[in-house]
């Protein structure tokens, strides 16, 4: 995984410089210049946009009482976009603009967190051990007047 991010970081300026060369002699500096700094407004402006409305769509689903894992990491996809945004280069806004459409991201998001979620559930539990699910409310001392109605439930891994 390291020589990977460590490739990452050698390859794409290499290639964003290639990029850069090639449309500079195609249009000239000051518009190559030109379409960078545009780029990185409308990276900002649609980041703004965009990161509120999924901060919006966080605290709704919260509001329900749902997790809402899938929204996060696509949250987490928009904060990345908007770096890359942000990043003089045209692969990097490539990149960030994909990032920016709503059913790419959140069909990046819904692949990561079943990928996550198949690799927790298949191989890295002990065979020995048994996992229980239970309800807070169940527990003995359980007061339901602080914990206001909502229940609150779980896995735990019980070893012998």
């Amino acid at each position: 995984m390291f020589r990977l991010i460590v490739l990452f970081f050698i390859s794409v300026p290499i290639l964003e410089i290639m990029i850069f060369i090639r449309v500079g002699d195609q249009i000239g500096l000051a518009a190559t210049l030109s379409i960078v700094v545009v780029t990185a407004i409308i990276g900002v402006h649609l980041l703004k946009q965009q990161g509120l409305q999924s901060w919006h769509n966080i605290q709704n689903m919260m509001a329900q009482g749902q997790l809402p894992a899938i929204e996060m990491a696509a949250a987490a996809q928009l904060l990345f976009a908007g770096g890359l945004l942000l990043t003089p280069g045209f692969l990097t806004d490539i990149i960030g603009f994909s990032l920016m459409i709503p059913q790419i991201r959140m069909l990046l998001a819904k692949r990561f967190i079943v990928t996550g979620v198949t690799q927790v559930h298949t191989g890295r539990a002990d065979p020995q051990e048994h996992v229980h699910t239970q309800t807070i409310n169940q527990k003995p001392g359980f007061d339901p007047v602080k914990n206001q109605g909502r229940t609150i439930e779980g896995e735990f891994v019980e070893k012998e």
